[in-house]
């Protein structure tokens, strides 16, 4: 039985062993998300209930409580409503699984699963435009190790689209700078795919690549002690960049600039540059190509050429005159 005092935590061990690992293959992507919600969780009943983990019973998580976490993950850890569901989601999973094993608690496990994600506002996706690009990659000090690692990081990832996950991933075997040059990468759903590279970023790689120096395996971008750079470290080389780069544009200081946002910037160079949405769809990873859709909503120079190809309200509408032989004749020279 769950309710036994450490039963809890040789279930939560055994979803994460069994479930994701064998019987899932979850990748280490989804492993970590799902661990920091149960270590966010665990240290919530700790506070609120005075047990240690290892004492928890099933009795204890109920949907009122588990309720009261996610409140508490966005009123006091400040996240969003759309994290709030990532959260829900894992718990979710893991509460699945408890009822195929422990059928007897059939009642809370339902009403944690009735859980709904919570609804919000859709805001247009951020990007940076060219200038912002230019301000922005302009400020790693090339002269040092640190400036060109950093700004070798950004320019890939303004080009490529990767995911941040993907861009700490990549190893130095993962760039190939011959005939075709791309870089190849692991997405979500383990879904391998390799992104071409254009002959600006060809000669920047290239450059850093001979300096990298690293073999295989090795981390194509290593933090300052040579091991591979976490994703807070990419979040936090970007925020310090981006303080010096509001200084130079002003357009900046309003744009709340995120890893994902440069991965919105690659996908909005490809749609201005003509690019079919489902290419985009292909070249980004996505699993489907309505995906792409919140790029369109996101483009006001598309949308202001389709507002030119109307007429206000109330406009007579006009009649086709075709012109004079001799105008015509004079017009053509």
């Amino acid at each position: 039985m769950i309710a036994h005092s450490n039963s809890f935590s040789k279930m939560l061990q055994a979803f994460f062993t069994e479930r994701l690992m064998h019987q899932r293959g979850a990748s280490p992507h989804t492993i970590s998300a799902y661990r920091d919600t149960f270590r966010l969780l665990l240290r919530y009943a700790h506070d609120k209930l005075g047990k240690s983990p290892t004492h928890l019973n099933l009795e204890d998580l109920t949907a009122c409580f588990i309720g009261a976490f996610l409140d508490h993950l966005e009123k006091v850890g400040g996240i969003c409503a759309t994290s709030r569901n990532v959260r829900l989601a894992a718990i979710r999973s893991f509460f699945h699984y408890l009822a195929f094993q422990v059928p007897e608690h059939a009642a809370t496990i339902q009403r944690v699963l009735a859980i709904p994600r919570k609804r919000h506002d859709r805001s247009l996706v951020d990007y940076l435009t060219p200038p912002e690009i230019d301000a922005l990659l302009a400020v790693p000090d090339r002269a040092t190790w640190a400036g060109r690692r950093d700004h070798s990081l950004l320019h890939l990832t303004i080009q490529t689209g990767l995911r941040v996950s993907e861009l700490v991933g990549l190893r130095c075997q993962d760039l190939s700078l011959g005939a075709g040059a791309h870089v190849r990468c692991f997405g979500k759903g383990r879904k391998e795919r390799c992104t071409p590279l254009r002959k600006d970023t060809v000669a920047i790689m290239r450059a850093w690549a001979r300096e990298r120096a690293g073999t295989g395996d090795q981390p194509l971008f290593p933090n300052a002690r040579g091991g591979q750079l976490s994703a807070d470290g990419v979040q936090y080389l970007l925020a310090k960049h981006l303080a010096v780069a509001r200084k130079m544009c002003p357009s900046l200081i309003k744009k709340r600039v995120s890893p994902h946002v440069l991965r919105h910037t690659a996908a909005m160079t490809l749609l201005q540059s003509g690019v079919d949405r489902t290419l985009i769809a292909l070249w980004l990873g996505h699993e489907s190509v309505e995906t792409t859709q919140i790029y369109l909503t996101a483009d006001m120079a598309m949308k202001q050429k389709i507002l030119a190809k109307t007429r206000p309200l109330k406009t007579p509408a006009g009649r086709y005159r075709p012109d004079d032989d001799l105008m015509a004749f004079l017009k053509s020279l």
